[in-house]
């Protein structure tokens, strides 16, 4: 059996970005609570995102936060495109500061996916005599026409219009206390569909070639990134392909990854597809490319990765980091699932300069607990 010490466990090694050190590399990945009332978070997210502080991660990034009102996936959605809803989030960056951990925050605009129920009611179009809005993309395209309405093909001063969105949104989630921002450009949302030639069928500089369809998403990161202190770590996520012959794929997501280290961006967070187009669906759940995916991006690149998709075990966490596969650990439904996920981490890896709460610390080594916990992933240990 292969047995941890403290400085085998690269998962509870601290790491720089920029001016950040995370005391760990285990990441809340980014999930849609969609329980805002006018785009500001509630109680609910104070406890929400309090917990997986005290649960002991390194960077708590709360959910998709929308530049402007027309890009909420839904009327529940977080915003940060006024002063009241940057008043509202610094409550909840203080309380993770509190406890130990570094706020991170997703900023996004849904674009062609925007204007639906909540999850829960189904994630269905809304359409606009139901309290619907219209939405934009890079073009006319329906990401499936059965599910989204056919969204407003985007005018270039409406792309100005929103890369100054995205930017005056940037300055106030440091405003708010966010110490990382990640710019949400996967998945199929605005920027998604300026990246993909499978949504992008316009003939201007924003569409035809590779570097036409890169412009949008690189005016925004480098305005964003101009315009917060260089202390701030900025990240982006990226759908590294989308299983599709004629989509986006590894080798333009290597090369839009080059042009994002020239512009300052600290890390790419490797995510995949998450749409359908024309009734076809493509993968939701296939994540072994998308871990491939961040190891090559990190290793030719040397821009550094987060690793996302159905982590779920500390010795896969572990593993990812051993061999370079990425620099970050996203994890999403395991944390849902068990907010104190890091203290089965640390145990299992037998990561002892791990630090507990002080309030739980006298019960934590519990020789009882603590066996009963490492047991869960033991059979694991055989990496």
């Amino acid at each position: 059996m292969n047995t941890k010490t403290k400085s085998d466990a690269l998962l509870f090694t601290p790491l720089s970005i920029r001016g950040v050190t995370l005391k760990n590399r285990i990441c809340l990945s980014p999930m849609c609570q969609q329980s805002a009332v006018d785009g500001m978070p509630q109680d609910f997210h104070l406890a929400h995102y309090g917990q997986f502080a005290l649960g002991g991660v390194g960077m708590v990034m709360v959910e998709a936060t929308n530049v402007e009102e027309r890009g909420r996936g839904t009327h529940q959605c977080t915003g940060l495109w006024n002063d009241r809803q940057t008043e509202a989030w610094e409550r909840v960056t203080t309380l993770i500061k509190s406890l130990g951990s570094v706020p991170g925050i997703q900023l996004a605009h849904c674009g062609p996916k925007a204007s639906c129920t909540p999850i829960w009611e189904g994630y269905q179009s809304l359409a606009n005599d139901r309290g619907g809005w219209p939405t934009i993309s890079a073009s006319a395209v329906p990401i499936d026409g059965s599910i989204w309405k056919v969204p407003h093909e985007a005018t270039e001063h409406d792309i100005r219009h929103m890369t100054l969105s995205w930017v005056e949104s940037a300055k106030r989630a440091v405003s708010a206390g966010f110490q990382v921002i990640e710019l949400h450009f996967a998945h199929g949302y605005l920027v998604g569909s300026f990246l993909s030639p499978l949504t992008n069928h316009r003939s201007d500089r924003y569409g035809g070639c590779l570097e036409n369809r890169m412009r949008f998403g690189l005016e925004i990161a480098r305005g964003v990134r101009d315009a917060i202190p260089d202390c701030i770590a900025l990240g982006v996520r990226l759908s590294v392909t989308e299983y599709h012959k004629e989509g986006w794929n590894l080798e333009q997501s290597i090369e839009f990854a080059k042009q994002l280290k020239q512009i300052g961006i600290d890390f790419l967070d490797c995510s995949s597809s998450g749409f359908t187009l024309n009734g076809g669906q493509t993968p939701l759940n296939t994540c072994r490319e998308q871990l491939d995916a961040a190891a090559v991006i990190q290793q030719t690149v040397g821009l550094a990765t987060a690793a996302v998709g159905q982590i779920v075990d500390p010795f896969a966490a572990e593993n990812i980091l051993q061999s370079n596969g990425a620099s970050l650990i996203m994890i999403g439904r395991a944390l849902l699932n068990n907010s104190h996920w890091a203290y089965e981490a640390a145990d299992a890896l037998n990561a002892k300069t791990f630090k507990y709460p002080k309030q739980y610390d006298w019960c934590i080594g519990w020789t009882g607990l603590s066996n009963w916990r490492t047991s869960i992933y033991r059979k694991c240990d055989s990496k």
